[in-house]
């Protein structure tokens, strides 16, 4: 259980994610008791939900955004390597892939330990995740479909 002081500090660090929000005129759905925001954004193909925590236990801040399907047991392994594939390619984030279910997540977190958080980290979370969902949720879709493989996911990402 986290102590007094690091709720004091996660409300504050989530005031000021509501206040960003508000500025920017984001539409969003506010859980006060356990610090969260759900929204989303239209991607070019996919819409784009998300969750954002912020975590007293931990002292982060996460965004977690689960694409919309899952993998098949048929394609686990070669979505395993696409994702790997990407992970090393992008510079925050990561998509986290749960190989034993087939569900396929992105995730970016910040700490707000011993600090404060300002506004332009949050809205830098928010753009550059959905910027980076946006770029492969689609690719990965194609390769479950098989209308693109891990040689044209990786042209993709050399052209990125």
């Amino acid at each position: 259980m986290a102590d007094e002081r690091a709720v004091r500090q996660a409300k504050v660090t989530y005031d000021t994610l509501c206040r960003m929000l508000d500025e920017i005129n984001w539409r969003y759905e506010r859980d006060e008791e356990n610090f969260t925001i759900d929204s989303g954004s239209s991607g070019e193909d996919l819409p784009i939900q998300f969750r954002i925590i912020v975590d007293p236990e931990r002292m982060i801040v996460s965004l977690i955004s689960p694409l919309p399907f899952d993998i098949p047991d048929e394609k686990r392994v070669e979505m395993a390597i696409a994702v790997s594939m990407v992970n090393y390619s992008i510079v925050d984030g990561s998509f986290d892939y749960d190989y034993t279910d087939g569900t396929l997540l992105f995730r970016m977190t910040s700490s707000f330990r011993e600090s404060l958080i300002g506004k332009d980290v949050f809205k830098y979370m928010i753009a550059v995740s959905c910027k980076t969902i946006d770029d492969y949720n689609d690719k990965f879709l194609m390769i479950v479909k098989d209308v693109m493989s891990l040689v044209d996911l990786f042209k993709f990402i050399e052209e990125e």
